[in-house]
């Protein structure tokens, strides 16, 4: 067996407490973030099924079509409608005026 009085040096040398726990972090980290990183890579061979491409391809959804849908409609007539507050009754709020809501102060 390893003598007391060598047992009680290693647990008070920094080099030890400090030092090699930091190193394997660090090595450890290392090849963690590795492992990690390599999924990236590989989720980008995993092949699509070939119907969902076929679908995906079929709904050709671009920026400028969907701008094509709402460029001539008018915002100018919008009406602002408050949610009910989690303490309110959803089915009081519908269709009333917010101005009527209001708590009146004396």
């Amino acid at each position: 067996m390893v003598a007391p009085a060598v047992l009680q040096s290693l647990r008070k040398n920094k080099t030890l407490r400090y030092g090699v726990p930091m190193l394997l972090l660090v090595v450890g980290g290392s090849f963690g973030l590795r492992e990690f990183s390599q999924i990236r890579y590989d989720a980008v061979k995993i092949k699509v099924d070939p119907e969902l491409e076929e679908k995906l391809k079929a709904n050709k959804i671009t920026l400028e079509s969907e701008y094509e849908k709402i460029k001539d409609s008018t915002f100018e007539d919008w009406k602002n409608i408050r949610g009910p507050r989690p303490w309110e009754d959803p089915q009081l709020l519908q269709g009333r005026n917010p101005e009527t809501l209001k708590p009146k102060t004396a």
